[in-house]
């Protein structure tokens, strides 16, 4: 029987709701979960391990670096066949992503969760938990980066986002759809995962801004986050990754600076491109120097960078991670 291990990491998967404030707080250890999910021991050796039991905004860079350590220390051992970690749902994305960046395995590496928390009814936690085990122990989630599962649907964690504050399905992948799908304990795969780069990082010593674009918006924010020392910025630009004219002082301003600026789209579906050119179009502040981000949502392109800017300080091998020949002049070669 194959052996798996369970991360235990927070989140409302650990809560119950304390009678004293009428509100969800940390409050089962990993054993108190596992004994929930009823008839896993049939399918695989589990053995537990607490990273935290903490809420999913409390997690940083640095903690994600510290799971990754421990996880990329289990996937090492011959007799582990996969992880699974439980987090938070409100960053969970960010942490999944962080893992798929740095760990170096073809083992697979399942995160997941629960969108109610234990006592609440229709308690989530045991089935996300127990599918994502039988995903851990497919061969066939072999060599497919970390995956997200959640209400029996699996998801590459370069691509989910949680887009649904409240619902049991509150992960989805914009444009593609899931990857798979957990049915009746069998995992199947309906596409391959998209392709990942792997950094070593030792440390998370350089930080990342992540600015929200909108109409009228000036270089206030960018010169803020530039006066204040951040190494990277990432913005959220619009459409296709324009921004307003009098956002194109500041952004030319960190590029001047030696400061990485990452442009992707506050839109929901779709990818940045140089389509525009006029003052603040993609085209115009591509030639700046900007980097664009294809299809990452924001919050996973700071993750991204975050990473790159710990791993070099080499601009074009940044863009190269970010833009992978994607941009290239040439069409319908």
């Amino acid at each position: 029987m194959k052996k798996v291990a369970v991360i235990f990491n927070g989140g409302t998967i650990s809560m119950k709701v304390d009678e004293k404030i009428k509100a969800a707080v940390p409050s089962l250890s990993g054993e108190d979960i596992m004994a929930m999910v009823t008839g896993i021991q049939g399918h695989a050796e589990i053995e537990n391990h607490t990273f935290s039991n903490l809420p999913s905004p409390h997690m940083t860079p640095k903690l994600m670096l510290e799971l990754s350590n421990l996880v990329q220390e289990l996937l090492n051992r011959e007799d582990i066949s996969g992880v699974v970690i439980t987090h938070g749902t409100d960053t969970l994305e960010e942490t999944a992503y962080f893992l798929d960046l740095t760990l170096k395995t073809d083992k697979p590496v399942v995160v997941t969760g629960a969108m109610r928390s234990s006592d609440e009814l229709g308690y989530d936690g045991p089935f996300n938990l127990a599918t994502s085990i039988c995903t851990a122990i497919s061969s066939s989630a072999k060599n497919r980066g970390v995956l997200v599962c959640f209400n029996g649907e699996l998801h590459s964690a370069r691509e989910v986002t949680k887009e649904n504050s409240m619902a049991l399905n509150a992960f989805s992948t914009p444009n593609f759809g899931p990857i798979g799908i957990v049915d009746n304990n069998k995992v199947i795969f309906y596409r391959n995962s998209p392709e990942s780069i792997h950094m070593k990082i030792e440390d998370v010593k350089k930080d990342v801004a992540l600015i929200k674009c909108a109409a009228g918006m000036d270089s206030s924010f960018i010169d803020f986050a530039i006066d204040k020392g951040y190494d990277g910025i990432v913005i959220e630009a619009l459409g296709r990754g324009n921004v307003p004219p009098s956002m194109v002082s500041g952004i030319k301003c960190a590029i001047e600076r030696n400061i990485p600026v990452i442009i992707v789209s506050r839109c929901f579906e779709g990818r940045v491109f140089e389509s525009y050119g006029y003052e603040g179009g993609g085209k115009n502040i591509r030639n700046f120097g900007a980097i664009f981000g294809d299809m990452l949502a924001g919050q996973k392109a700071r993750i991204k960078l975050i990473i790159a800017i710990n791993y070099t300080d080499n601009i074009t091998d940044i863009r190269e991670m970010f833009e992978n020949g994607i941009y290239d002049d040439n069409i319908c070669e």
